[in-house]
């Protein structure tokens, strides 16, 4: 892997201003795979007009930067089908190219010495570590359990891979070097409270929200946690994780695997996405769900300070919306996210939080922006370093 140059902040190389020369030439465009309508539409963030659209595979979830940032890579995951694939984007022309069939790709990431992409297959709790040029199977790391394997980020010197276990309610690490996972624990927002603990594991059917068994008048959510997005501090000690269900994000020390604390934000939060001078983490908290004939969702934006943990502001969006994934611009400007139960997307000023919205077509998911800076991507919508 790339050296760090900084070890205080490994996001040092992707400050605006800093595109690598792999992406001279590449068209400047928001990438939306549109889950629900297998299709991909591409819109310049400049006039933010839709310029062009183009079908992919089967249930398009992110569109994921090369570790050389030569192609972007739609993960068509087809959910357990037997249809899943990868459809290659040139960033010089935005054209798509032929698909390669790979066993349901919801996401991918990539080993930090750029050799294999690692298809994260949900369906099977596996993780497929394929060729990065030719895409064929290499070898795989079975994550039994880990229900609901998807999102990840790694260790400051590129050792170990930290995966969230959506329907779990777990995190799981894995060791890339022995090719093995490391070990499992539960996310709670309840972490350090006992009394909670042995409150939410004794049998039988609760409601999602119970009576708190020590502080008068408060309530607890039962709910299993749903870990989503999973982002490393600037430093390498701590990783950050969003949970749909806990409404914040969990705290985690690296070195010791275990959680050390928990960071309310707002409902439904499930996208993290670091600012580019590598100080702030943006949450994109996707709301309720919106259901057909119904209002918008109550979705925001809480912009967290990495140093203190604590969150400076939330934007919110006037009518209600639903954030979901997407990333930074370039130069820092703008947050870009998909409106997954809106059918559009978001592009909000990270100056002053006001946003504005672009049509997209229905369920728009993980998009990218390109280009963006770094020297090399690990996957995702664009986590460089």
């Amino acid at each position: 892997m790339p050296a760090v140059p900084d070890p205080s902040n490994l996001y040092s190389e992707t400050v605006a201003g800093k595109l690598s020369p792999a992406v001279a030439g590449h068209l400047e465009r928001i990438y939306v795979p549109n889950r629900s309508e297998n299709s991909v539409w591409v819109i310049d963030p400049a006039t933010l007009a839709v310029v062009d659209k183009f079908r992919v595979g089967v249930h398009p979830q992110h569109i994921v930067p090369s570790w050389d940032l030569k192609i972007l890579w739609v993960a068509n995951n087809a959910e357990g089908r037997t249809d899943g694939s990868l459809t290659p984007i040139d960033p010089l022309t935005g054209k798509p190219g032929p698909s390669i069939p790979v066993d349901d790709p919801y996401n991918m990431y990539w080993s930090p010495d750029g050799r294999y992409a690692i298809v994260v297959a949900e369906a099977y709790r596996r993780l497929d570590f394929r060729d990065a040029k030719t895409m064929k199977l290499q070898y795989s790391i079975e994550t039994p359990d880990c229900a609901g394997i998807n999102h990840a980020d790694f260790s400051i010197d590129g050792s170990h891979a930290l995966f969230t276990c959506e329907f779990g309610g777990a995190l799981t690490k894995i060791d890339l070097v022995n090719r093995r996972v490391v070990g499992t624990i539960q996310l709670s927002r309840y972490f350090d409270r006992p009394e909670v603990l042995q409150a939410l594991s004794k049998p039988g059917r609760k409601p999602r929200k119970m009576v708190d068994p020590v502080v008068p008048r408060q309530t607890i959510i039962s709910a299993m946690p749903m870990p989503q997005d999973i982002r490393v501090s600037p430093d390498g000690k701590r990783f950050y994780v969003a949970d749909m269900v806990s409404d914040g994000v969990h705290v985690v020390d690296f070195a010791t695997f275990r959680q050390v604390g928990f960071i309310p934000t707002g409902t439904g939060a499930h996208g993290l996405y670091p600012s580019r001078d590598g100080k702030l983490l943006y949450v994109a908290n996707r709301g309720s769900n919106r259901i057909r004939g119904r209002p918008r969702g109550n979705g925001s934006v809480s912009v967290m300070d990495f140093a203190t943990e604590t969150v400076r502001a939330t934007w919110t969006i006037p009518g209600g919306g639903s954030p979901d994934m997407g990333n930074v611009s370039a130069d820092g400007r703008y947050l870009w996210l998909s409106g997954r139960y809106d059918n559009e997307i978001y592009r909000f000023d990270t100056t002053d939080g006001s946003v504005l919205r672009v049509k997209a077509g229905r369920e728009p998911h993980g998009l990218t922006v390109w280009p963006q800076p770094g020297r090399y991507s690990l996957g995702h919508t664009g986590n460089l370093r």
